[in-house]
């Protein structure tokens, strides 16, 4: 699939079916992320990967997106890691990249997901639960499974609308 194709099908998933995550799914999605690009190469992204039901359960309560965990099948915890941290600005840019190959190459295969920034709210109670190490900051939470909907539509702006000159 060609990758713009990829990007366009993207969309994020909030309620998903009842069916397991294929075997390796979650491990291919760790890997996408991994090979974001970082300032310095420092790679500053941990993962924890949730799959159980009471954990899910749980972390679903300390944000107002808990369904979209309760239903989901799977959820990967990311983390930057202050240790090697250089800039962050540009860490949590990484981040952000890190976690947008997340969301692609779960698209790519055929999985839903969404990317939920509104746990942050409640950062140190969420790291107090998972019980991360001291140097491991709460950058998201990424919920994973097979979606209820085939087709999802998106609406993006024009280019010409967000295209400037000076």
């Amino acid at each position: 699939m060609d990758v713009l194709e990829v990007i366009k099908k993207r969309r994020s998933v909030r309620v998903f079916q009842k069916r397991e995550i294929p075997k390796g799914s979650l491990e291919k999605i760790c890997e996408a992320g991994r090979w974001a690009p970082s300032g310095l190469n420092n790679q500053p992204w941990r993962f924890l990967i949730l799959k159980d039901r009471e954990d899910l359960k749980t972390l679903s309560h300390f944000t107002e997106s808990g369904s979209v965990i309760r239903t989901c099948q799977a959820a990967i915890v990311v983390c930057l890691d202050m240790a090697c941290s250089y800039n962050r600005e540009k860490d949590l840019m990484a981040i952000g990249a890190c976690i947008e190959n997340m969301l692609l190459q779960a698209c790519a295969l055929k999985l839903g997901a969404c990317w939920l920034g509104e746990i942050l709210n409640k950062r140190e109670a969420v790291s107090e639960f998972l019980n991360l190490e001291h140097n491991y900051l709460l950058m998201a939470v990424v919920a994973f499974g097979v979606s209820t909907k085939k087709k999802l539509k998106g609406h993006r702006m024009p280019l010409k609308k967000i295209i400037f000159k000076r």
